[in-house]
């Protein structure tokens, strides 16, 4: 069985295995691929025998990442209408995002 952990970063959660790869808010502190990131904020570890719950997090655990990229999210688009009134705003929006590569639980 694989080990799991469930993380939190930018407000999210996230299940990781080991050698996963995901999108996640841009991390603060890290600048060049394959810089090493350390999450602390771990909700749930697995390991196949023992599952740990923290309150709310499990003490002693972290889950070893690598940037892979800097990035921007796919465009949002907000529009504003009020009708009979002339009224029309359209505004857009790319979020910034990190591409991380998930090490070591």
């Amino acid at each position: 069985m694989t080990k799991i952990a469930i993380i939190e970063t930018g407000g999210k959660q996230y299940v990781v295995t080991e050698g996963t790869v995901l999108d996640v808010e841009t991390v603060a502190g890290v600048e060049n691929a394959g810089d090493k990131i350390t999450f602390e904020n771990v909700l749930l570890t697995d390991d196949g025998s023992a599952i740990s719950i923290g309150a709310p997090y499990v003490k002693g655990a972290s889950v070893k990442a690598e940037l892979v990229t800097h990035d921007r999210n796919k465009k949002i688009t907000v529009i504003k209408y009020r009708e009979k009134s002339r009224y029309f705003k359209k505004k857009g929006h790319r979020q910034p995002i990190s591409t991380i590569k998930i090490t070591s639980l």
